[in-house]
């Protein structure tokens, strides 16, 4: 998650499931998560972009905004989520087996992250891209799998975790 200012209080007057994480000078969980899924989707649609101009059209510029960009705040976001939000949701009925399925898929994620980083880096300094296919192939496994992600959060994780009504 990138610099941004604390997110203002949401407002529930009632008893939250995150509210212990509930911190409005630092986090509001059910705000902050929201954010934090809008900054992966544009990196997502940024790593969909470079597939789709591959082989010929990469802009070695933006591979080196991309690769600065993604293993950073791929960890801020999987910390804040393992720090703040999965303990909550881990105290849920099922929700000890999901917290660790979630957190493999971050560090498979990462794993990700990191070729992809590289190969970018690479590219963004003048290295040719050797195999198009290749880096087409893995840019689209990871923004599908970040995607994916994302929308199961969504829809299972969210609302177990944010304040009814």
């Amino acid at each position: 998650m990138t610099s941004k200012p604390p997110a203002a209080p949401c407002g529930h007057a009632g008893p939250c499931p995150v509210g212990e994480a509930c911190a409005p000078a630092l986090h509001v969980p059910c705000i902050d998560m929201a954010r934090a899924h809008a900054e992966k989707l544009r990196l997502c649609d940024a790593l969909e972009a470079m597939a789709d101009d591959l082989p010929s059209r990469v802009d070695r510029l933006r591979c080196l905004s991309v690769a600065n960009t993604l293993l950073p705040l791929l960890r801020a976001c999987h910390r804040f989520e393992e720090e703040i939000v999965f303990p909550a949701f881990a105290r849920t009925p099922g929700g000890q087996a999901i917290v660790a399925r979630l957190k493999a898929e971050h560090l498979e994620d990462d794993c990700a992250a990191e070729d992809i980083s590289e190969k970018l880096l690479a590219h963004g300094h003048g290295h040719p891209i050797e195999n198009p296919e290749a880096l087409g192939y893995m840019l689209r496994a990871l923004f599908g799998s970040m995607r994916r992600h994302i929308a199961f959060e969504r829809d299972h994780l969210l609302p177990r975790v944010m304040p009814p009504g």
